[in-house]
């Protein structure tokens, strides 16, 4: 409970005049828009999601990086360009995620766009496979002022950590979350919050009760248990858990899965926040893994104009009138994480 009021205090802090009037504009420009069924806006993205790299080391099953199946184009982004994104969005957006598909760590700047993001007062995050934290990488980690940093686990063995991670070592995980640990104690730095995700499948969902006292062990801040998103669902999957509370699908009579949330004809990300990839599209949400729906270029149109054009009004009005013909939206489930 401390950790998540200190956290919840960390992202406050990073709020101002104009970043607090910038949400309020878009908290009410969806409610009105849920009232009307029309698309209108005001102010920017309050989150932003960017793409350090498409790049991964491991081979996920259920994952466009670890399949190497984007048909879109792959590749990383420069300094330069992320420092145009800064320029356009550092203002009013209070929370940046360095994460979209791929492994941050594979971009040498990464850490170096965490930081100026810091010193933008953005609250920073990202997501990691954890084999790159070396004693360096980790101390550096820790001093570029990221605030909150997901370790993904899925497996307290070997064997069931490399069933769903595919060419992965849990050894380097449990390694580089040490280091982490170690540094934020030799900085005596409250961040990064250090989360352990555990995407729950079949093969391991027997071993939560022993990865939250392994976690403690090595004194991580938090556990999340995710459920698992499988793209073709409907006729099952060996990796859906058999427990239904930690899963995203349904077993229904004839033997056929149906996710559990009902497809709403509304979506708050579509005014709170989008994703930015490597080499600036803008798309809508993180299920746009392969770029589907790109908005524009922010490398060569201003960002504002993207926000507020044509596409942007007719995918928003598109979700509020058959959300259920979005092909992205079908496999949506928010609140995928369970915090325990």
């Amino acid at each position: 409970m401390y950790v998540h009021w200190r956290d919840t205090l960390q992202l406050a802090s990073k709020l101002n005049v104009i970043r607090i009037i910038n949400a309020i504009k878009i908290t009410l420009s969806y409610l009105i828009s849920r009232i009307t069924n029309q698309p209108g806006i005001q102010g920017l993205p309050m989150s932003i999601s960017v793409e350090p790299t498409t790049a991964c080391n491991l081979r996920c099953p259920e994952c466009s990086s670890g399949l190497r199946s984007f048909t879109r184009p792959t590749g990383r982004i420069s300094l330069g360009q992320f420092n145009q994104i800064l320029a356009q969005l550092a203002t009013h957006s209070t929370y940046l995620t360095f994460y979209f598909q791929g492994e941050p760590y594979l971009n040498p700047n990464f850490l170096e766009m965490v930081q100026r993001a810091h010193e933008k007062q953005l609250y920073t995050a990202t997501s990691t496979n954890a084999h790159f934290l070396s004693d360096e990488t980790a101390r550096d980690t820790v001093k570029s002022g990221l605030n909150r940093l997901i370790i993904s686990i899925d497996g307290i063995s070997q064997e069931s950590y490399s069933n769903y991670r595919k060419d992965g070592e849990l050894n380097k995980v449990l390694t580089g979350t040490r280091l982490l640990v170690e540094w934020k104690k030799k900085l005596n730095s409250p961040t990064p919050v250090i989360i352990w995700q555990f995407l729950v499948t079949a093969g391991n969902e027997h071993e939560i009760p022993a990865l939250h006292k392994l976690a403690k062990s090595y004194q991580v801040d938090k556990v999340a248990l995710k459920t698992i998103q499988v793209y073709d669902h409907s006729r099952g999957n060996s990796l859906i858990p058999t427990q239904e509370r930690y899963s995203r699908y349904r077993k229904l009579p004839d033997n056929t899965y149906q996710i559990k949330n009902k497809l709403l004809h509304h979506c708050w990300k579509m005014w709170s926040s989008c994703v930015i990839t490597w080499d600036g599209q803008v798309v809508p949400c993180c299920f746009d893994k392969d770029a589907s729906h790109p908005m524009g270029n922010l490398f060569s149109r201003p960002f504002a104009e993207i926000w507020n054009d044509i596409p942007y009004r007719n995918f928003r009005k598109e979700l509020l009138t058959s959300r259920s013909s979005v092909e992205m939206c079908k496999n949506c489930s928010e609140g995928t994480r369970i915090w325990a």
